[in-house]
């Protein structure tokens, strides 16, 4: 871990080389996670609400799913960015390092302008809270902290897999995108307001389900079973066969020549 936070200090001094230009983009990024928020906002006017489920339980859902993606944009950059590192030959370069492969890779790049989104993420999750009304517990407590954490890992995973596809393909292209950010789309709602076919993926193959929803009905009193706070956890179950799969895949690489 000491490799990673050295890489993350060259990075964040690389990129306050160019103050305005980091500040401004900083900027650009509150502007873009807003507009979505007032469109949620502006939606909820309209219908009152969607499935039974009332403006601040889906900006509950909205926020975790965006601080997840998020946290990852500026940390694990570098493996949503695979494809880059393999078309320029930068891979083949780590490789050749006496260190470990994967936390060179999730090293080698960084995007701190997403700071803005995390901590919006933050602000949001701080007015839905507020504003619903939960008798609050220790478990509850848990399940929010739980919920961030689960959302993190997920996407982790995903840009993961992204990465393990692009040994064979050498570019992600959009089946990436569909996980990545069409996943984030779709997740920032609760799962049973999309149809049956949605609901059995984003549950049982890619557990977005379990980040958001079902801790959701915990919180917010729909369901007592403390089943319903812990199950974030299954998101550990789907971390372990992504790394599986990358290793699997490295494996399999033969240089993308020069």
């Amino acid at each position: 871990m000491k490799l990673y936070f050295r890489y993350l200090k060259i990075n964040f001094k690389s990129e306050l080389e160019y103050k305005w230009s980091f500040f401004l983009a900083l900027i650009s990024q509150i502007a873009i996670v807003f507009t979505s928020y007032f469109v949620i906002v502006s939606l909820f006017e309209k219908f009152g609400n969607i499935k039974g489920f009332t403006v601040y339980e889906i900006l509950l859902t909205f926020s975790i799913i965006q601080f997840g993606f998020a946290f990852n944009e500026v940390f694990f950059r570098g493996i949503d960015k695979f494809d880059h590192l393999i078309i320029q030959g930068g891979y083949d370069r780590l490789l050749i390092r006496p260190r470990n492969i994967f936390l060179q890779v999730l090293g080698s790049e960084f995007q701190f302008i997403k700071i803005s989104r995390m901590l919006q993420a933050v602000v949001i999750l701080v007015i839905a809270l507020i504003n619903l009304d939960i008798n609050w517990s220790l478990y509850k407590i848990i399940a929010i902290l739980l919920m961030l954490f689960s959302s993190i890992l997920i996407f982790l995973g995903i840009f993961i897999l992204g990465a393990a596809y692009c040994f064979f393909t050498i570019e992600g292209l959009e089946a990436r995108n569909l996980f990545t950010y069409g996943g984030r789309e779709m997740a920032e709602y609760p799962i049973s307001v999309f149809q049956k076919g949605f609901v059995l993926f984003f549950t049982f193959i890619i557990p977005f389900a379990f980040v958001n929803y079902y801790p959701l009905l915990y919180i917010t009193g729909r369901k007592a079973n403390l089943w319903y706070a812990f199950s974030p956890l299954v998101v550990f179950l789907f971390l372990i066969p992504c790394i599986c799969i990358f290793h699997f895949s490295s494996k399999h690489y033969l240089s993308v020549g020069s």
